[in-house]
């Protein structure tokens, strides 16, 4: 009868049978996803007449204007625009801007930046790029505005003053004088690295090429972007 050497033929065994159970083994389940997914930017255009302005840094008669027909632009993961990507503006026009955002698991995050002041004071928004001119660079009022406007935090508690507005509520114009032409521009929503840094956040800072080395931290989102902004009565 033939014989087996098992010297080498026990470890093998022992080797295929850790194999097998392994195997039988119920695959782990995937470590869920974490941050944004997906997020939207909706542009409402409001009218108020004459109450309704563009003053400085920041627009009067807001709480009573008048919101119109609204467009969203939709964008991936990265920040890339996959609808909407390209935006058409009334230069006059003064527009509502609406941040929503997604997490992998379907449900709605922009509150969370907003859940209390404690957390809202790491988060400012940013619009970034076009190499706009800024309505306090005009004699005329007809240049752009970008203004944050939250009014409540989620827990309830009232937003107080410019300094503590984060911008997932927002208003901007783009001013005549930046009519004409497309411009790329970011919408960024970034985290600072203390606290501290937001109340050192103008008005006239939204478009500042240098806000990252002047406020410290990190690009929770940056949504990318194009104006075009011309009057329609041009045509």
């Amino acid at each position: 009868m033939k014989q087996y050497n098992t010297r080498w033929f026990l470890p093998v065994l022992f080797a295929a049978s850790l194999v097998t159970f392994s195997c039988s083994d119920d695959d782990p389940e995937p470590v869920p996803l974490e941050g944004i997914a997906k997020s939207s930017l909706i542009f409402t255009p409001i009218t108020g007449g004459e109450d309704l302005s563009a003053h400085g840094d920041h627009f009067h008669g807001i709480t009573t204007a008048i919101e119109g027909e609204s467009s969203t632009i939709e964008f991936d993961v990265d920040g890339n625009a996959v609808s909407g990507g390209h935006l058409h503006l009334d230069p006059d026009g003064i527009y509502k801007v609406e941040l929503q955002a997604w997490d992998y698991k379907g449900n709605r995050v922009e509150g969370d930046f907003l859940k209390d002041k404690a957390t809202a004071d790491l988060y400012k928004t940013f619009l970034l790029g076009g190499n706009l001119l800024l309505n306090t660079e005009t004699v005329d009022e007809s240049g752009a505005i970008f203004q944050p406007r939250d009014l409540t935090y989620g827990d309830g508690t009232e937003v107080n003053g410019k300094y503590e507005t984060t911008g997932v509520l927002s208003y901007f114009t783009i001013g005549e004088s930046n009519e004409g032409g497309t411009i790329v521009v970011s919408y960024v929503l970034r985290e600072f690295s203390n606290p501290e840094t937001k109340g050192t956040v103008e008005r006239i800072d939204w478009n500042a090429s240098d806000y990252s080395t002047r406020f410290p931290g990190e690009d929770v989102l940056k949504l990318n972007f194009e104006i075009h902004a011309e009057d329609e009565h041009d045509h």
